[in-house]
């Protein structure tokens, strides 16, 4: 094995623990069973590492196969790194019936056109989704192994996840999906996250929603606390309210694990008392962020408990609806300038 596939499997084995090494060699399939268990995994990592390379090169193993490993280490830990979310949009009339070879075939001949050197690996895994690893290269430098790029889609679905794209090849990854899905556009989706299931969990709605009734609406559009005979029962009856604006706001049960929230302000001064400040003509700008290791499930506390005040802010809400954590607060209300995409925190300006 060449230098470059040698640093990648020591980095694969490097990143997993030594408990889980044995099963992810099992799923590979790449060594003999009595290479397996000729393997210490109580030894430490350097040695361990030492002797599946011996092996890799007793087996005459290259990088097509040491890329394999890679992707079935990062299919069995989507949460590792930083994903960003992208939505494709103006569909044609046949994207649905797009089928995996069709895609394939169209996505590899786009990037393999555009770019001389480039190593694009696709699977699909058992929940249909499709994983594609890019190693880019260019013209004159052969695909960078160390470095590569990770896609995940659900086909038929508008949403498409990456992580680790450079800005030196969006462009290309971009026209790839809208060639091989067949939409017409694609665009930032405004959501990041550590936490691949987190993110498809949210975007994809597989988390249980709560729906708003005519009970709850009732309940909510009373601006006051009106007397009653039964105090325990009033209690109660807010006590639901709030119960029920949370789970409309946030779910109920366990929700995606998303870990921040980000809103941009770009607002004017809006008070009386200094007229110094409401002549100014440039905005206030300012970010806020919220952070928990389970966001959603803390905001739904939050309302639940009363300890925020109901009904739900659209500031907080459209975490959900919206499907984003990355805000821009304009006098306008929430939403997503252009001005503002091109100036966004350094998570936003890499995929």
């Amino acid at each position: 094995m060449d230098a470059q596939t040698t640093s990648v499997l020591n980095r694969i084995i490097r990143r997993i623990p030594n408990k889980n090494i044995e099963d992810l060699l099992k799923k590979w399939n790449c060594l003999s069973a009595d290479q397996l268990r000729a393997l210490d995994y109580t030894r430490p990592k350097w040695v361990i590492v030492e002797h599946v390379i011996s092996f890799c090169e007793e087996n005459r193993l290259n990088m097509k196969h040491i890329t394999n490993l890679e992707m079935i280490y990062h299919i069995e830990n989507p949460d590792r790194g930083t994903w960003h979310a992208c939505q494709l949009a103006e569909a044609q009339d046949d994207a649905v019936c797009v089928e995996l070879t069709q895609f394939k075939e169209q996505f590899k001949a786009h990037l393999h056109g555009v770019i001389r050197h480039i190593s694009i690996k696709l699977k699909k895994h058992e929940d249909e989704a499709i994983w594609i690893r890019i190693a880019w290269g260019d013209n004159f430098n052969k695909p960078n192994h160390l470095k590569p790029t990770y896609v995940v889609h659900h086909l038929h679905t508008s949403y498409v996840f990456i992580s680790n794209l450079t800005a030196k090849h969006k462009i290309y990854l971009c026209q790839a999906l809208v060639i091989a899905t067949k939409h017409g556009s694609i665009k930032d989706g405004h959501l990041s996250t550590k936490s691949l299931t987190a993110m498809r969990d949210l975007l994809l709605r597989r988390y249980q929603q709560v729906f708003p009734n005519a009970h709850s609406r009732i309940l909510q559009d009373r601006n006051t606390v009106s007397s009653h005979p039964c105090i325990g029962k009033e209690h109660g009856d807010h006590e639901e309210m709030r119960r029920q604006m949370s789970c409309e706001a946030f779910g109920l049960g366990p929700s995606p694990k998303l870990e921040t929230a980000v809103y941009r302000l770009e607002t004017r001064y809006r008070g009386t008392g200094d007229h110094s400040l409401g002549d100014r003509e440039e905005f206030f700008r300012g970010v806020v962020r919220f952070s928990s290791s389970g966001l959603l499930d803390s905001l739904r506390h939050c309302v639940a408990s009363g300890i925020a005040e109901g009904p739900v802010t659209p500031l907080l809400s459209a975490i959900t609806q919206r499907g984003r954590n990355y805000f821009v607060i304009t006098d306008k209300g929430p939403g997503v300038s252009s001005q503002a995409s091109a100036q966004t925190a350094p998570s936003q300006q890499t995929l």
